[in-house]
């Protein structure tokens, strides 16, 4: 039993740092935590020769203790550990001015080092916000089914809500308009991130990679994931709203309620879903093309220069 609790830990504890990132060290380490006993002096006369590379190894180092994944951060301990070792046993650091080969050598670990930091932090954002995603998507398949269960089983009948034909097509129209748009939502933004994961990542740290650590990325990104399909869903609702209202003339519909209920045409039941689904997708994928009908809803009617020609006729008639 004490095995199975162990794995049951482990394997909470890998689910955890794959969605969560590593916990903090609670111990931090400094660089000459890996210079090799007996080898202090030779450290001390790297820093003299080659400052530069010493602070950048110095900074690798320390961003590699923030790092989002555990693996991460144990190879570029270990990593950081053999080049230092393989800088400090060259025969060459011994000389007055710094060698070209090793400073090359440096300069090449560094940047591989440095690709590995950066492949971390790309990879926090992309998990973060697909974790955020994912969360929102299962949120909006709650509020896309739980509607059309206690509509369709007629459970609102059970608790004394009467509900007539019109009204009942009207809200489920709305429930799955807006759930349809979260997923919309959820495309849009799993296309942004097929080629922007690195831009995310420089935004969310305003250039300075140092600043945050990969593990805050990826919650504020859990958090961005969320609220874009909240938004998505929030926009489609409204835009239903708008168009089923008949506040703006944007399509002409393929059915009603009215018609739906009245039983006169067959297939208006489909053309009802096909057509709210694809105006709640679309709100969804696109917020401009959704904010952009928000706004020409209050937008005072403009008098283009027919229609003032033909009001001043008119007065002039008159």
């Amino acid at each position: 039993m004490q095995d199975n609790g162990g794995l049951r830990r482990t394997w909470r504890q890998v689910l955890r740092e794959a969605v969560l990132g590593a916990r903090t060290d609670a111990k931090a380490d400094g660089l000459a935590n890996l210079v090799e006993p007996g080898r202090e002096k030779a450290c001390e006369w790297f820093g003299t020769i080659y400052p530069r590379h010493q602070v950048q190894l110095q900074l690798l180092h320390g961003e590699s203790q923030r790092a989002f994944e555990s693996q991460t951060r144990q190879s570029m301990r270990i990593t950081i550990g053999c080049v230092l070792s393989n800088v400090l046993r060259d025969p060459r650091l011994n000389s007055e001015e710094p060698n070209r080969y090793v400073g090359d050598y440096l300069h090449k670990e560094i940047s591989g080092l440095r690709a590995r930091i950066d492949e971390d932090c790309a990879l926090a954002v992309s998990r973060g916000i697909n974790v955020g995603l994912t969360l929102g998507a299962l949120i909006s398949m709650v509020l896309l089914i739980t509607p059309l269960l206690v509509g369709g089983a007629g459970l609102l009948d059970l608790v004394g809500i009467e509900m007539g034909c019109t009204d009942r097509w009207s809200l489920l129209g709305a429930f799955v308009c807006g759930g349809v748009g979260a997923f919309g939502a959820v495309l849009s933004v799993l296309v942004r991130l097929r080629n922007t994961g690195g831009e995310l990542s420089r935004r969310r740290t305003n250039g300075d990679r140092g600043t945050v650590a990969p593990g805050q990325m990826a919650r504020g990104m859990r958090h961005e994931g969320v609220y874009r399909v909240f938004v998505g869903w929030i926009l489609a609702l409204a835009v239903y709203f708008l168009l089923s209202a008949g506040f703006i003339k944007l399509f002409d519909m393929p059915a009603t309620t009215v018609e739906i209920c009245s039983g006169n045409t067959a297939g208006q039941g489909t053309a009802f879903w096909g057509f709210w689904c694809a105006v709640g997708f679309l709100a969804g994928f696109n917020e401009r093309w959704a904010f952009g009908l928000l706004d020409r809803s209050h937008r005072p009617e403009r008098h283009t220069p027919a229609t003032a020609q033909a009001s001043a006729t008119e007065s002039n008639s008159t």
